[in-house]
């Protein structure tokens, strides 16, 4: 006979909050009361470890590019991960660089976003190389989208300039939040 399934599947919020350690006690006892009698639920938990593991892998070799949160970046910090950090208002224009012993570079890119329900992030890497990256996810009450590129492509950079460009989708219509340009030289 098939197993049923769970009657009650724990919401991925859910299980994301008990692996990061940041449900209460009482809700965490309920969880892993459910747990201990729910095969299905566990098996999720496992799986959502083992992907938790393997982008940890990802992100120590320097082979992630993402957009990520900035508690996201915090929690690297603490788990010992050197990040070289820079941050930016729109219209701004930085030097930056990755250095030998830096484990990762996140650029925080500014803007208003309070009023914003879809965001598209346009990249122009230079000699035509433009990627749109569309409706990402961002926190509207951040005031930021954290850029992380892999840091084994910025490794392998010469001088090069990077644009980006935050824009907000509305009804068809876009609205430019901001733009930014990177000037990356390798470190000396």
């Amino acid at each position: 006979m098939s197993d049923p399934g769970c009657a009650t599947p724990m919401p991925l919020a859910d299980l994301l909050s008990y692996w990061l350690g940041e449900m209460d006690q009482v809700s965490e006892a309920e969880l892993e009361q459910h747990f201990f009698d729910c095969e299905e639920c566990s098996a999720r938990l496992a799986r959502l470890a083992q992907l938790g593991r393997a982008i940890k892998h990802e992100i120590r070799a320097g082979r992630l590019s993402a957009l990520l949160p900035a508690r996201f970046i915090q929690r690297l910090k603490n788990a010992g991960m050197r990040v070289r950090e820079y941050r930016m208002q729109p219209g701004g224009s930085i030097s930056c660089t990755i250095a030998p012993d830096d484990d990762l570079v996140v650029t925080h890119l500014h803007a208003e976003l309070g009023n914003v329900r879809r965001l598209d992030v346009i990249v122009d890497e230079g000699e035509g190389d433009v990627r749109r990256l569309q409706d990402v996810a961002f926190d509207p009450a951040a005031g930021e989208v954290v850029l992380f590129p892999c840091s084994a492509d910025v490794r392998k950079l010469g001088v090069a300039t990077l644009r980006v460009e935050l824009v907000a989708v509305s009804d068809g219509a876009e609205r430019a939040l901001g733009s930014y340009t990177l000037n990356h030289s390798p470190h000396r």
